[in-house]
């Protein structure tokens, strides 16, 4: 019991520490390049402001385009294949950081989400455990874990981080639960992305919030996937059983 805990421990403080270091990497390399594009931007802004009276719609586009861009600051790949594309190293060298940095850091966070996922189901099991006792059968056990878990999940990392980002940022609510599915299901098209209004003030620590939301979120969604699968095969195997039994007769008979 305690090897389990002390593996968890480990693995939860290696993880976090390969995040800041990969975090740190990515700074110094692309610190240089962020500076350029920031001087880049306020000579630009500066342009438009004296001649904006004699912009073409074209280099109006090329501006807002240009400027847009350059105000993305440097910031870690994720490695947990979101991968929204508006945060990309722009340096060679920061390019190949980053394939290293994933090559290495993809099968970490697989590891890391399915020991988070392990714990997420501790609270199915208990359930579980409860309601045999109650002499409960197994198999309606095992729907009533399977709904406890997809509507504890749903109302924790899709419904309660809508209305969250409702306030944060403006959006709608069902805008909200489109960001939040999107993101957990790391399909990430990148048309939503947090903290980057620049009408808005966030609190501190508000991205750092939003990536532990991310963890905890991947975790439970692939661990919903893993148990929705398992249902299924185990629908399948019964109805192969029924069918068998049903043409048996005319087996015999034959």
């Amino acid at each position: 019991m305690c090897s389990g805990k002390l593996q968890t421990a480990l693995l939860v403080a290696g993880y976090f520490v390969y995040l800041l270091v990969g975090a740190a990497v990515f700074q110094a390399l692309e610190r240089t390049a962020e500076k350029q594009e920031k001087m880049a931007a306020a000579q630009m802004k500066e342009a438009f402001l004296q001649n904006f009276t004699q912009l073409t719609v074209a280099e109006m586009e090329q501006f807002m385009k240009s400027g847009a861009e350059a105000t993305l600051p440097p910031a870690p790949k994720h490695i947990c294949l979101t991968g929204y594309g508006t945060l990309h190293p722009k340096t060679a060298g920061g390019q190949i950081f980053c394939v290293f940095f994933a090559l290495f850091g993809i099968p970490l966070n697989i590891v890391f989400l399915h020991r988070v996922g392990k714990m997420l189901s501790l609270l199915c099991k208990k359930l579980g455990k409860f309601l045999y006792e109650k002499g409960m059968r197994k198999k309606k056990i095992k729907f009533l874990t399977l709904l406890f878990f997809l509507a504890t999940g749903i109302l924790v990392f899709l419904c309660l981080p809508s209305v969250f980002f409702q306030i944060t940022e403006g959006w709608s609510y069902s805008e909200g639960i489109y960001f939040a599915f999107i993101t957990l299901s790391t399909i990430g098209f990148g048309d939503y992305v947090v903290g980057k209004q620049a009408d808005r003030k966030y609190f501190s620590y508000y991205r750092v919030l939003v990536a532990i939301w991310i963890l905890f979120g991947l975790a439970w969604i692939a661990l919903l996937f893993n148990l929705l699968t398992t249902v299924l095969e185990d629908t399948e195997k019964i109805i192969v059983k029924d069918l068998q039994q049903i043409g048996k007769p005319f087996l015999e008979g034959s």
